[in-house]
Order: C-alpha cells, then sequence, then structure tokens
C-alpha cells in the first residue's frame, strides 16, 4: 500500500504517483499491472488513470507483448542527468534473458572501448555453447557487434580502430548504410566455425551507443536477413530497451 502523509501544503495524486514508481523499483524489475495493484491497493480504474498518465509522461512504459511496465526514459534522463552515469550492464542483464529464453541461444553485451567492443555480460541457455569468447573479449570487425561498432560509435574513435584492425567496411560500403539503417548486423562464423551472430545497437536519448547486444549460436539458428521471424523479434527488442535510455525511433 501506498503511504500518504497528509499536509496542506503537498499534493497526495503526485505522492500515489511517485509511490506507483516506487513499488516498481522496489520490485528490482518490470511489473505486470495486477501485481501492481496488489503492491497498491488501488482500484483498477483510479490506478489505470495513474498508468496510463505515468505512460504518457515517458515516466513509465509499457510493453506491449508482455504487458510489464518498466521504468520510462524520463527517468533514466533524470537519473544520469542527477548521478552522471548508470549500471548500464545490470539494467541491461533481464533483457539478455529474455532474449535467450525466446532465441535459445547466447546472449553477449558489449561496450565500445577505443579497442573496439568488449563483451562485458554473457547469457546462455542451459546447453553449454563454445562460443570463441568469454567476458572481457575484444570482438573483431567482422564479428556482427564489430559491425554495429564500427557504424554507430563516436566517428574518431572507430576511424582508428579501422585502421589497427584492418576491417574490410567503411562507410562508403552498401552493408555500412544498410547496418545504419536497419539498426542490426549479421556475422557468419566470425569466430568459430558453424557458431554465427546477429547484433543490434542499443542507443540512448542522445543517440548515442550505450552498447551492443549480440545473439550467438549455431548458424543454422542464427538469423541472416532482416525479414527472419527471429530478426523482426530482436529489433523490436533493440526498441524497446532502447526507449529505457530515452531514445525515440525518428
Amino acid at each position: 500500500m501506498i503511504e500518504i502523509k497528509k499536509n496542506g501544503s503537498t499534493i497526495q495524486s503526485l505522492q500515489i504517483g511517485i509511490g506507483i514508481i516506487d513499488v516498481i523499483v522496489n520490485n528490482g524489475k518490470p511489473m505486470k499491472f495486477a501485481e501492481i495493484q496488489e503492491k497498491t491497493k488501488m482500484t483498477k480504474s483510479n490506478l489505470y488513470k495513474y498508468m496510463n498518465t505515468l505512460t504518457q509522461l515517458d515516466l513509465l512504459i509499457r510493453e506491449s507483448s508482455t504487458g510489464l511496465y518498466h521504468l520510462g526514459p524520463k527517468l533514466i534522463q533524470y537519473g544520469t542527468t542527477a548521478i552522471g552515469k548508470q549500471d548500464v550492464v545490470e539494467q541491461i542483464t533481464p533483457y539478455l534473458q529474455t532474449i535467450s529464453q525466446q532465441t535459445k541461444c547466447s546472449v553477449l553485451f558489449a561496450v565500445g572501448t577505443t579497442n573496439g567492443p568488449v563483451i562485458a555480460k554473457i547469457w546462455s541457455p542451459d546447453q553449454i555453447l563454445n562460443i570463441g569468447a568469454q567476458i572481457g573479449t575484444l570482438l573483431p570487425p567482422n564479428s556482427s557487434s564489430g559491425k554495429i561498432f564500427n557504424v554507430f560509435y563516436n566517428n574518431h574513435i572507430t576511424e582508428n580502430w579501422r585502421v589497427a584492425a584492418e576491417p574490410s567496411m567503411t562507410d562508403e560500403d552498401k552493408e555500412f548504410h544498410k547496418i545504419k539503417e536497419e539498426k542490426i548486423a549479421f556475422a557468419k562464423e566470425p569466430l568459430i566455425t558453424s557458431i554465427s551472430s546477429v547484433s543490434l545497437p542499443i542507443l540512448s536519448y542522445s543517440e548515442e551507443l550505450v552498447g551492443i547486444i549480440a545473439v550467438v549460436g549455431f548458424t543454422p539458428d542464427i538469423p541472416s536477413a532482416i525479414g527472419d521471424e527471429t530478426s523482426q523479434y530482436l529489433l523490436k527488442m533493440q526498441q524497446t530497451i532502447s526507449k529505457t535510455f530515452g531514445y525515440t525511433n525518428p
């Protein structure tokens, strides 16, 4: 139940709205409407009005496929401004788990460095799969994550990385522009025979690269084109995750 401090100089409806956000924050993971109602003890009609308002203000977002409510991009912007940083890996981990469960493949999260994309987190399904990489591994330019880094990371840094690694793709290539437009990259067996990958950029409200999510598995299980059903699912997840960092698709 939300605690209301009655005071002639305060607004109770604002306390309730912040209280709803606190319920989701304290839960530690996204929640469904029924779960929020159980915690707040509010009527469905009253809670709906608050949830609708908070969603319209981008203080919360609702994932249409699951009905789960997440903290919204406005809160991310406020928090980033207030503390100057985020624990991105911790925030991204639940999504890695969801994608892994859906695709039955290993899922990586890589962050950009001056030397290229480096794996910061790995989430694997029950089966053990040698993906040819571990936490701390620097991913090469010909990997799908390397391609995403090449396209979306800071141009000056990327240029140095291109020269050092001598990758084949430049901003004059059709693949470069295709990846920039579609926001998905594919790579067939870049590290190990029979193991392929598909990667997506996670973008912030300022359209900077927060990190890269890569799905890795046996080649027949990994999509190789944007029209594939799995590719479409991943693109929806890319939009959902990027939105939590304030990104709005132009």
